[in-house]
């Protein structure tokens, strides 16, 4: 975990973008629900394009939390494809009450902030910064 002033983020890693990508997503939701709170029985595809790499991990973990928050739907298995700046992810998750006390703490959104995705000797890290 990272601390930062009313914000907090993660640094996840990755054999490939698209393990990286899954990982960010369970880095957000560690941050957001108790780890043991949900079991994949609701499946959902996401498709999303964007100008590079960085928009697209953004739009992504945004796209999961919009889900969340319009559709109480809390996604947390992820196998995801990734084609230059196109994402399809074939998720998996279930409806959760957003009153639970499940839930931790709100995540308004991941933000650009500091935002890097680098690869070093065949592995992908990305440090994302989300907002509380």
């Amino acid at each position: 975990m990272i601390d930062h002033t009313a914000d907090i983020g993660i640094i996840a890693r990755g054999s490939d973008l698209p393990v990286l990508f899954s990982n960010a997503a369970a880095g957000m939701l560690s941050l957001l629900i108790e780890d043991h709170a949900t079991q994949p029985g609701i499946a959902r595809e996401i498709k999303l394009e964007a100008v590079d790499r960085e928009t697209l991990l953004v739009q992504w973990l945004n796209e999961l939390l919009y889900i969340i928050y319009t559709e109480s739907l809390v996604l947390s298995k992820f196998d995801v494809l990734i084609d230059a700046n196109h994402l399809v992810a074939r998720c998996a998750g279930q409806y959760v009450d957003l009153k639970s006390p499940l839930f931790k703490r709100e995540i308004k959104a991941a933000t650009y902030h500091n935002l890097e995705i680098a690869e070093r000797d065949g592995e992908y890290s990305a440090r994302i910064i989300f907002d509380i």
